[in-house]
């Protein structure tokens, strides 16, 4: 036990192999060689503690004719170690940055039971989310919390003192990609399929899912309560899919319920023990956690935000974590009810907050006993993501001149970067955004994400010629000042619609001159001073150009736009003022707004007129 942080001692994930330090280490351990890389015979010779002339003599009789620093394949080495009475074992070496191709081998005297994690999976309208409400609704045991609103999509169910682990994944069909992410995390995954309605296109594409993801299918056959209900036609309809059912000899649970009357609900679960009992599932909980992001969003009063599902070890509030390419500690770990948690073990979804970037649903994490190796395996991740980012993308063009490029007759690829304020509304606009694809013109959406515009971004436009739009969220004045070096284009909108129309409006050549925002400056809220009668004054440094009496603002929370509106007074002290210039401070009192907030970013514009260019 770890005393300072009553944390039982861990495992870490990444094997002493696997470190720089011991790159390319060979050694013999009882009577097994282990070696990580090719070998020329006389490396070989020396690890087996043999002579090289030895070796060479042997594979001579073999009809292999080699000279001392020849290098020998593995199934060579192979059989020159079994020659001389050893074992061999090869070891793959992987980056540490790469963590989750880290092959990770528990002792069986480690691994405790841990919780089947479910998806539920199904056409749209087929009583998915029906089904979803009851099962969380359904108070099986006394010390559920049913009913109550869940904070995240993800939450666990009692049932005869055992836990299962839901995961909720979108049903339309748009949302496909969401599905997927559901399946590649789950143990289980229910298939809901109405009675009087059959299999249906996404019900295929959710078999696929599975069978992708080699998990096994329990068929909830729902509406039975509903006239024309008809479970033997969607048996033989699941059949033509090579999903078969136990009473036609396959493998494949069905139950039979009405998720709208809450009939069957108790049995399907039942039965989801049972499926569960059988694939045996364990993890190791004496170990650093590892495991998947579900969904991630910008919150605008706490940052960045993830619930993440633990596959493995134990997630301890406090916990050095790199999540995808981003890093953090986290301050904060809570269930689907809000309420704080110490520890996540095993197919345990948590809510954390304390990274420094909104990470990808999808995305792998892993706990580290440093912040020190956290955050060196975080920026290694990311200069990778963006040089593989780099490689894969290249040539684009500006919207100003996207029409002229159309009329030369040639093909013109237009890459784009979306942040937004959340991932659905990254999802959506990216999914808008490929909908305007035609035969002249090609949109790739290159990156899609929940957060603020950083220099990442700056630095991928730069690369492969990207527009970034901003959905609901600003760029710093330091990212600014970049994309301007760089001459990156950034563009902003606050409806998807509009930003929609913007670009087929390029595409069509009937971009209309427009009033866009100039940008004045920006101040860093130092305090907050609150007045009777007048309300908040925001005690704030100018940190970038100047800011004016008569401008526009956005008030930013962590690079995303809280309130829009206009500065009621502007002061140096206690005297009026017309304008505050970079590196003095200022009391801004902004109209109508009384929730400011220290270390909010007060951005001063104007409407101008846009030039043609």
């Amino acid at each position: 036990m770890d005393k300072k942080n009553n944390k039982k001692v861990r495992e870490t994930n990444i094997p002493a192999s696997n470190t720089n330090k011991n790159k390319n280490m060979n050694k013999v351990h009882g009577q097994v060689f282990v070696f990580t890389k090719s070998l020329t015979v006389g490396e070989l010779a020396k690890e087996l503690n043999v002579n090289a002339s030895e070796i060479i003599k042997k594979l001579f009789m073999q009809k292999k004719i080699v000279t001392i620093n020849n290098y020998l394949d593995d199934d060579t080495i192979g059989e020159i170690c079994l020659e001389f009475g050893y074992d061999f074992k090869k070891e793959e070496i992987i980056d540490e940055e790469d963590f989750e191709k880290i092959q990770i081998d528990d002792k069986p005297e480690d691994l405790k039971e841990r919780p089947a994690v479910v998806t539920v999976m199904g056409h749209v309208d087929h009583g998915k989310t029906t089904l979803i409400d009851a099962i969380r609704n359904s108070n099986i045991a006394a010390s559920e919390y049913g009913g109550i609103s869940q904070e995240i999509g993800a939450y666990q169910k009692v049932v005869d003192g055992k836990k299962i682990t839901f995961i909720d994944t979108p049903g339309h069909e748009a949302f496909s990609a969401m599905r997927s992410r559901g399946a590649s995390v789950t143990d289980i995954v229910i298939l809901v399929v109405a009675s009087d309605d059959g299999v249906m296109p996404q019900t295929i594409e959710a078999i696929d899912h599975a069978k992708a993801a080699k998990v096994p299918i329990i068929v909830a056959i729902n509406k039975m309560d509903v006239p024309g209900a008809n479970p033997e036609k969607v048996i033989n309809e699941l059949m033509q899919h090579d999903v078969i059912a136990e009473k036609y000899g396959g493998d494949v649970m069905v139950c039979e319920i009405s998720a709208k009357k809450k009939q069957g609900i108790k049995e399907l679960l039942e039965t989801v023990l049972v499926e569960a009992e059988m694939l045996e599932l364990k993890a190791n909980p004496n170990r650093y956690a590892i495991g998947t992001v579900l969904e991630a969003e910008l919150d605008k009063g706490e940052g960045p935000k993830a619930t993440l599902l633990v596959q493995n070890g134990t997630l301890y509030s406090s916990d050095y974590v790199v999540v995808g390419s981003t890093y953090g500690k986290v301050r904060r770990m809570t269930n689907e009810h809000k309420q704080i948690l110490k520890e996540a073990t095993p197919s345990t979804p948590v809510s954390v907050i304390g990274l420094n970037e909104v990470p990808l649903a999808g995305d792998h994490f892993m706990a580290f006993p440093t912040e020190k190796q956290a955050k060196d395996i975080a920026e290694k991740r990311k200069l990778k993501k963006i040089n593989e980012e780099r490689a894969q993308n290249s040539g684009v063009t500006s919207l100003e001149n996207l029409y002229e490029k159309i009329n030369e007759g040639q093909m013109t690829n237009i890459n784009i970067i979306v942040k937004a304020d959340t991932t659905g509304s990254a999802e959506a606009v990216k999914a808008s955004l490929e909908k305007l694809n035609n035969d002249q013109v090609k949109i790739n959406v290159i990156r899609s994400a929940a957060g603020a515009i950083t220099e990442s971004d700056v630095l991928l436009a730069g690369a492969s010629g990207a527009i970034i739009y901003g959905f609901n969220v600003r760029p710093s004045a330091l990212v600014r000042k970049k994309a301007e070096e760089e001459k990156i284009e950034i563009r902003t909108q606050k409806i998807i619609y509009a930003l929609i129309e913007e670009v087929e409006a390029a595409i069509k050549g009937s971009m209309k001159k427009e009033k866009v925002e100039n940008i004045l400056g920006q101040a860093e809220v130092r305090n907050v001073f609150k007045i009777s009668k007048v309300g908040e004054i925001a005690g704030c440094m100018v940190t970038d150009g100047l800011i004016k009496n008569t401008a526009l603002v956005h008030v930013l929370r962590n690079g995303v736009i809280v309130y829009q509106g206009e500065i009621d007074s502007l002061k140096r002290f206690k005297d009026d003022a017309k304008e505050v210039k970079e590196g003095f401070e200022c009391g801004i009192k902004i109209k109508n707004f009384n929730d400011v907030h220290e270390g909010d970013i007060i951005e001063a514009f104007e409407m101008i007129e846009k030039e043609d260019e």
